[in-house]
């Protein structure tokens, strides 16, 4: 089975990487007439490895305008050993990625292929960036952060620190765009326990979200390059991503 949205025929995308400051972002664009909507698409907790600038020509290929920052641009991406991941992610300011995260919303809204609508997803760490950044900010149209844990807490020891001083399930009540959230059954971080008790406080707060647990699936479920890929599951939930934007935006 190919992969979910694969790009068979690479003539429909074209890339670039542009700088926003001291960050750069991956684009890929539809070569087919505009104009489209604008996603941002963020990086797990290793950097912008090369999956996530697959993703970017996955959502071009299905007709959006998709951008990836690298978020770790000020320190260098800290690969795959997670004596340097985990402090690396740790280490990132969440208003830091709030402010990166809109500068590139910003900047593909200026865009001529760009229809003014953009969205937000993420991964792992890009999923807990995502709900931050829709509760913190609104200037997206719509947010879909997957399996993104440490909702409830800073990192495994801290409630808070200095780079992430609130927890982001407390912000929850700022959403300001539609949400989508998504999680594995099979996943403790973020557990299915902490994604429903998120959901409740958005519906309480009278947001609009939807919610979806993939049975069968773990971590990262999506990510082709990792052991906790789940081919049937990555399939169902692209399917469902992009149903849900198009319906949003």
């Amino acid at each position: 089975m190919a992969l979910a949205g694969e790009v068979t025929d690479p003539s429909r995308v074209r890339t670039e990487t542009v700088q926003l400051g001291p960050v750069d972002v991956y684009i890929a664009h539809p070569t087919t007439p505009g104009p489209h909507p604008g996603i941002v698409v963020l990086e797990e907790a290793f950097g912008r490895v090369e999956h996530i600038e697959d993703l970017c020509r996955r959502f071009a290929n299905a007709g959006f305008v998709a951008a990836s920052p690298e978020l770790y641009a000020r320190t260098g991406a800290p690969g795959h050993d997670f004596k340097i991941v985990l402090p690396a992610m740790f280490g990132l300011p969440d208003a830091q990625i709030v402010s990166d995260t809109e500068a590139v919303a910003d900047h593909l809204r200026s865009l001529p292929d760009v229809n003014g609508k953009v969205a937000i997803t993420g991964y792992c760490m890009g999923g807990r960036a995502t709900s931050l950044v829709a509760f913190s900010s609104t200037k997206f149209d719509a947010a879909i952060p997957c399996w993104g844990g440490f909702l409830n807490r800073a990192t495994f020891d801290d409630d808070t620190t200095e780079a992430r001083p609130t927890p982001v399930a407390s912000l929850a009540g700022n959403l300001s765009c539609p949400i989508f959230l998504v999680g594995g059954a099979d996943d403790q971080n973020p557990s299915p326990a902490e994604l429903t008790s998120l959901r409740d406080k958005l519906v309480e707060a009278g947001k609009d979200v939807q919610f979806k647990l993939y049975e069968g699936a773990d971590h990262a479920f999506l990510a082709d390059y990792r052991p906790s890929y789940n081919e049937e599951r990555s399939h169902e939930l692209w399917a469902d991503v992009l149903a849900y934007l198009n319906e949003k935006l």
